[in-house]
């Protein structure tokens, strides 16, 4: 179903952490779950047309929200033509020190899922001998933009893992292009946590998620 819905990703992300022992109160969220996709069964994925491809990513972070072992999500969301074509929730492996850690750790995973989505649609496009669009993803952490571009001024960074500063020579080499959004504006961040109702329902219609007419 979250192949299809990405507006439960997160939610069934979290509750199949407890697939070993699950506690009444998991399955308490399953249903919660299951009644939501009743309410909206008939919902799904619209594109858009148009002339022009229109490519973009996000990549968000809720830093230290698991409150059993304070470790951060990552999330992110791929869109094409007003809808999203890849997105992903996922616990990051080891406890952030800062909001900055945890939104570069994301970012570095959406980065390396927006290199081969952009790759498969520049051959796609090429083809028809159409240009492929850039390859732009935006951010709502204005410290972790700033660390993949000066991370001199930057000493928090020093003890992240090395596999995760990539970031620096993939924006250095204008392979991607990072652009600062709002939090308002950020679609990943139904990805990254639970919301209340009328933001999420917000962000799924901002994602291209509407009732679909038969």
């Amino acid at each position: 179903m979250t192949a299809t819905r990405p507006d439960i990703a997160y939610a069934v992300g979290y509750v199949s952490r407890f697939m070993e022992n699950p506690q009444d109160e998991h399955w308490v969220a399953v249903k919660r779950i299951f009644r939501y996709l009743q309410d909206t069964k008939t919902h799904g994925i619209c594109f858009k047309p148009g002339n022009k491809i229109d490519f973009r990513g996000y990549s968000d972070a809720d830093w230290a929200g698991d409150l059993a072992d304070r470790k951060s999500t990552s999330g992110y969301t791929f869109m094409l033509m007003g809808a999203p074509v890849s997105w992903g929730s996922k616990k990051q492996s080891s406890v952030s020190l800062s909001t900055s850690e945890a939104e570069y750790i994301a970012l570095s995973l959406a980065i390396q899922e927006g290199k081969w989505i952009h790759r498969l649609l520049c051959e796609i496009l090429a083809a028809t001998n159409e240009t492929g669009p850039e390859l732009k993803i935006r951010e709502d952490n204005q410290s972790c933009i700033k660390m993949t571009k000066n991370p001199v001024n930057h000493g928090r960074a020093k003890h992240i893992d090395i596999k995760y500063h990539h970031i620096r020579d993939e924006v250095k080499r204008g392979e991607v292009k990072l652009e600062y959004c709002e939090t308002s504006l950020m679609l990943a961040d139904i990805m990254t946590k639970a919301l209340p109702g009328p933001r999420h329902m917000d962000l799924t219609t901002a994602l291209g998620i509407h009732a679909c007419s038969h």
